[in-house]
């Protein structure tokens, strides 16, 4: 066949399916910040949506050097936590009157200052790469939390600073009391922020930072400056990660210390890691996962910091590339009409991956009880059972669970590893001998291909 003749027909589909995907994923996100107070519709549903809109922005920001970029920062809650600083400062200035700007425009203010502060400090940062670039982030986080504590005039000392979003002039009547109001607003703003950090992905500079992430040397070879792609991806990043903490900023009305801190810059890696740090939407999943994780675990357990460690080296064991990664390769496999092939062995690990952390969170639990609150009793209630950190049956059982459930799920994920080999090998032979003409199926390879970071 005419090369000629086939190049349209295979490049049509894709001009033709993707735009329109786009806008229904676009769409689909809008219409989901629009209908979520809906949903919960409780002053804590609204705050809990509220700060997952700004744990998007914050870990969309947090990958664009980590995903993006190849940047692992241990200080990324430096911009956030000064943007939420400036941003309170601002608005006890708009309360007292000194600054005649508008509540709704807070985010803004901390996203001015964050890029300032990335301004600041990022050329010094992104002077190196790799090791040395995370150490000199942990550097720098370390020593603005100590700042934090040693000028209290601007970070007010272990109290910090707080203020009323609602001292302002009301804007077109909205006065920002309401937490629906505040909602709506930190919405626009996920919405804005989001769409133009992907915006971002697809500019000459997004790509060269993709460049400088995957072969810097050969980025050099061809005349461009690492450290000047670094920084100035640096300093977008610090922008938005301000307006995250802007937007935090008017959600809580406060600053402490605590926001500047180690734990937070902890958070957005280890969340963004968790979502899928490849994929532009793998820290969306992140952020939102970041909000339920506090809400349900601290609640449920005092052990919660412990599961979420859990959870994250389990992730790094099996699923390197995040909760992201394993949704577009089964969105591969479903291209190929395929998945179902998978369903009974999805239901298999799930089940014995259960059993295990019932046995381990058994353990866990009783462990913990016998430390922290055994003058309460030495007995404790977990999964409608009482267990009794004094009997052996108790702790023998907890063991014996854990680890019949570990065997059965290695068992399992072994033959469904050599089954998953075999599916992907069919895959890859229908795509050798398809013919050059076929379209490519719409949520198939060019599906992956557009949601993976630093792919053309």
């Amino acid at each position: 066949m005419d090369a000629s003749v086939a190049r349209p027909v295979a490049a049509a589909p894709r001009a033709a399916t993707l735009p329109t995907a786009r806008l229904v994923v676009w769409g689909g996100f809008a219409l989901v910040l629009i209908v979520a107070p809906l949903a919960f519709q409780s002053g804590l549903g609204l705050s809990m949506l509220s700060q997952v809109g700004i744990a998007i922005v914050a870990c969309l920001s947090y990958n664009m050097l980590l995903g993006q970029g190849g940047m692992l920062s241990f200080g990324h809650a430096v911009y956030t936590g000064l943007g939420t600083f400036v941003a309170v400062h601002a608005m006890l200035a708009i309360g007292n009157g000194s600054l005649p700007i508008p509540v709704s425009l807070i985010p803004l203010v901390g996203g001015i200052a964050g890029m300032f502060f990335a301004v600041l400090l990022g050329y010094v940062t992104t002077k190196k790469a790799g090791t040395p670039f995370a150490m000199i982030t942990l550097g720098l986080g370390e020593l603005v939390t100590a700042m934090a504590l040693m000028i209290p005039e601007f970070f007010g000392g272990e109290g910090g600073i707080s203020a009323n979003r609602t001292a302002g002039k009301p804007f077109l009547g909205i006065t920002y009391g309401p937490q629906i109001q505040v909602y709506y607003l930190l919405a626009i703003y996920t919405f804005l922020c989001t769409a133009a950090m992907y915006a971002f992905t697809r500019t000459p500079l997004g790509r060269m930072l993709n460049a400088v992430r995957d072969n810097p040397e050969r980025v050099e070879f061809i005349g461009y400056s690492m450290q000047r792609v670094r920084y100035l991806s640096f300093i977008i990043a610090g922008f938005f990660a301000g307006i995250a903490g802007g937007m935090a900023a008017l959600n809580f009305e406060i600053a402490t210390a605590e926001v500047v801190g180690s734990g937070r810059s902890g958070l957005y890696l280890l969340f963004t890691f968790l979502g899928g740090a490849t994929f532009f939407f793998g820290p969306i999943i992140g952020g939102v996962l970041m909000i339920l994780g506090f809400a349900l675990f601290s609640e449920l357990t005092k052990a919660w910091q412990l599961y979420l460690g859990l959870i994250f080296l389990f992730m790094v064991m099996y699923a390197p590339g995040g909760i992201a990664s394993l949704i577009m390769m089964n969105v591969r496999v479903a291209a190929h009409k395929k998945l179902h092939q998978l369903w009974g062995w999805y239901a298999a690990l799930t089940a014995t991956a259960l059993l295990m952390l019932a046995g381990l969170a058994g353990l866990i639990e009783l462990v913990y009880h016998l430390q922290l609150n055994d003058t309460t009793g030495s007995t404790l209630r977990y999964l409608g059972l009482t267990l009794d950190t004094q009997s052996a049956a108790s702790w023998l059982g907890a063991l014996a669970v854990a680890a019949i459930g570990f065997a059965a799920f290695e068992f399992v994920r072994r033959r469904f590893a050599l089954e998953w080999g075999r599916i992907q090998g069919e895959i890859e032979e229908t795509m050798t001998f398809k013919e050059p003409d076929s379209p490519v199926p719409e949520g198939g390879e060019a599906a992956v291909r557009e949601a993976s970071l630093g792919t053309p």
